[in-house]
């Protein structure tokens, strides 16, 4: 049901470590699209991509070192979002007007299998710009009401907010 939902270009609301998310198949343009317009937000920005363990992104780390990949080896799986350099694998869409890719590995077992049935979904907290993310799937609904086509049932994590955003070459911490 929640892959057929992502197939058809649908729109997601989930658990993760610490605020609920909307999700989404990075292939589908059309449903990124949806998110940013449930959002109220810039194209521009990007979007991060999720997924189940590392071998999911390694089409997004080929030409990264041995150090960096052993940066996210030793961080991920966890609430920890990298800026990757874009090597061209991730769509315009996805990676806004950036040279990077946001990517993590989530630990929430919901978000583990989402990704392990899907592949990486983008991921981005559900909220309208401006406004608290969403911690109860009620607050899903009073900020998206239909608009997001399936809500998937679970608790969150124990984090206390958004993931950590660090760029992966510069090491500097973003939020």
């Amino acid at each position: 049901m929640i892959s057929a939902c992502l197939v058809d270009d649908g729109v997601i609301a989930y658990p993760t470590e610490g605020v609920w998310g909307l999700g989404c198949l990075p292939t589908s343009a059309q449903a990124v699209a949806r998110i940013l317009a449930l959002k109220g937000r810039s194209w521009e920005q990007g979007l991060l991509l999720v997924a189940a363990d590392i071998s999911q992104f390694e089409d997004y780390l080929v030409g990264l070192d041995n150090d960096r990949r052993g940066e996210l080896e030793t961080n991920w799986p966890g609430p920890v979002t990298y800026l990757v350099p874009d090597n061209g694998v991730a769509p315009w869409w996805v990676i806004g007007n950036n040279t990077t890719v946001g990517l993590r590995v989530s630990d929430h077992p919901v978000v583990r299998a989402l990704c392990e049935s899907t592949g990486p979904l983008v991921s981005t907290s559900a909220n309208v710009t401006g406004h608290p993310a969403a911690v109860t799937s009620l607050q899903v609904r009073q900020y998206f009401g239909a608009r997001v086509d399936l809500l998937v049932p679970g608790q969150l994590g124990n984090s206390t907010g958004p993931s950590v955003i660090k760029h992966l070459v510069s090491g500097e911490k973003i939020r």
